[in-house]
């Protein structure tokens, strides 16, 4: 059975640099024999996370597909902007409706993680939070990362990296993910 892994980026803006890094390290860890799953985080419904609302009304139906989703996949492969330092809102509150009711539906996956950012920095500060924040709650987050920086030219028309360099690492980076997925499998 292929490792199954599930792609998204910490971003609702349709033309996000982060969607276009996760689109492109999504298809190298297809190509590395993965079932890969791109998710739009823009396609579902959570609210900011409110232990009244949840106590109310349970868990949002976006929450709910979303859990779901994380519990069918073996390994995540997050693309995380940078907000100020460290992680975007709708990245953390999926985390955190992720971690409620019936259970954590994040811990036990492994995760991969990438930036990307029109700096020249990448998006790299951001991603020792979400490093943190996924550690924390039972996510083994693999040693490499990639923070892919002037993001806004790195990418052709196809969405794909000019770079080689740059190309190489998300490569190298998917691909691991789906080897460390399938050696916990097994």
């Amino acid at each position: 059975m292929p490792v199954k892994i599930l792609a998204f980026a910490g971003s609702t803006r349709k033309d996000s640099h982060n969607k276009t890094l996760v689109r492109a390290a999504a298809g190298h860890a297809q190509a590395a024999g993965a079932e890969v799953t791109l998710l739009d985080l823009a396609d579902l419904a959570m609210p900011l996370y409110d232990g009244d609302a949840e106590a109310a009304s349970g868990l949002p139906p976006g929450a709910v597909k979303f859990k779901a989703l994380l519990a069918a996949h073996d390994g995540l492969l997050v693309a995380s902007p940078e907000y100020n330092g460290s992680v975007s809102a709708v990245l953390k509150n999926a985390i955190d409706w992720a971690t409620r009711g019936e259970g954590n539906s994040m811990a036990g996956r492994t995760a991969a993680l990438l930036a990307a950012s029109p700096g020249p920095r990448g998006g790299l500060r951001g991603l020792p939070h979400l490093r943190q924040i996924l550690s924390g709650i039972g996510v083994l987050v693999l040693p490499e990362q990639y923070a892919l920086a002037q993001a806004h030219a790195a990418f052709d028309e196809t969405g794909a990296l000019k770079d080689a360099q740059a190309a190489a690492a998300v490569k190298a980076i998917a691909e691991r993910l789906v080897t460390v997925c399938g050696r916990l499998a097994a």
